[in-house]
């Protein structure tokens, strides 16, 4: 299965939390693939420390990198349109994050599953 990795796993695995390296080794064993979004990256290194720099780098090197297309960003926007025509404001963030795993076909991997509440968005289990 293809997993798109959200900013607070990726921040998990840079800074030793919740044990979520050893979970995406075995994600990775399983035979699952692991990606995340040049969005995600940018949030990644806005909040970065500078000691984390070589171990972000070294994480990311290693996952399939996925960039806002235009079929994606139409894909975001009419998310975020149609959900707050429901009362639920989404982050534009979130809803890129949203439609580029629609897009490419991969489940989320995100402990902020209640950003995604769009039943075409797969949310992959979290341990």
């Amino acid at each position: 299965m293809k997993l798109l990795l959200d900013t607070s796993i990726l921040i998990d695995v840079l800074r030793h939390r919740n044990q979520r390296r050893e979970c995406l080794a075995e994600l990775v064993r399983g035979g699952h693939s692991l990606s995340t979004t040049t969005l995600n990256i940018a949030e990644i290194y806005s909040g970065m420390r500078p000691a984390e720099e070589s171990k972000t780098e070294a994480l990311l090197s290693g996952l399939q990198l996925y960039e806002l297309n235009g079929t994606s960003a139409r894909l975001a926007g009419r998310l975020k349109n149609t959900w707050a025509r429901k009362g639920h404001t989404l982050a534009l963030a979130d809803t890129i994050v949203a439609a580029i795993a629609i897009e490419r076909g991969c489940a989320l991997l995100t402990d902020n599953r209640k950003d995604f509440p769009m039943p075409e968005v797969q949310l992959y289990p979290v341990s």
